[in-house]
């Protein structure tokens, strides 16, 4: 599961609802706890982008361009990508316009739709989620949200988002699952390339699919 988990979650937008592609009902409603606004945040947008998955699944499996549009739409209202992206270049970003950087960002999640994208039509079921608690994270940088998706038959999966705020809204900038980091992944993965080509050209690949994000891509 691990090798496909994080670029799903990637291609969602959510970045926590679907670690897996079917889900079973759960036994229990996960419990209600009480939650702060990151934390509403990451819970609300779990229930919204699921919900209008479903509700608009015909139309999405026939217009794969609606989905990639509305996925782009949730990617820039709950996904602080571009700031994820400098996470992701590393050392690769220093000296680097916002514009390459977001040229980076949007061509990473391009791909990521391309590859992963209509597989988010093949859910179903109703997964819950369990909020956990929150915590601040080190140098004043956000906060660390822990949750955990309960499925029937299956140990709980743990789920941690670290978020900050950006003009007064809270906004993902990484993901934890099952102890990987989508930030760490993909920062793994494209260090090399991006030493070797520059922010642009590895973006340009990006876009044409001759380098692919995500498990299998290795950065070629």
């Amino acid at each position: 599961m691990k090798k496909t988990l994080i670029p799903a979650l990637l291609a969602s937008a959510l970045l926590a609802s679907l670690p897996s592609l079917s889900f079973a009902q759960p036994t229990q409603p996960a419990a209600a706890v009480p939650q702060s606004a990151a934390t509403k945040t990451v819970m609300d947008a779990s229930s919204r982008i699921l919900a209008t998955l479903q509700q608009r699944r015909a139309e999405f499996s026939k217009d794969p361009a609606a989905l990639r549009s509305y996925i782009d739409s949730e990617l820039n209202r709950t996904f602080d990508r571009d700031y994820a992206a400098r996470l992701v270049l590393g050392a690769n970003a220093r000296g680097a316009s916002d514009a390459d950087v977001k040229l980076f960002a949007d061509a990473m999640a391009d791909n990521l739709m391309q590859r992963y994208g209509s597989a988010l039509l093949t859910i179903q079921g109703k997964p819950t989620f369990r909020a956990k608690g929150e915590q601040p994270l080190p140098g004043n940088r956000g906060v660390k949200v822990s949750t955990e998706l309960l499925r029937t038959g299956a140990e709980s999966t743990p789920v941690e988002y670290m978020m900050r705020n950006v003009n007064g809204q809270w906004k993902i900038f990484d993901v934890n699952i099952e102890g990987i980091s989508y930030v760490q992944t993909f920062r793994t993965q494209f260090d090399a390339p991006l030493r070797q080509k520059g922010i642009q050209e590895v973006a340009k690949e990006l876009r044409a699919g001759s380098m692919q994000a995500g498990p299998a891509g290795n950065g070629k």
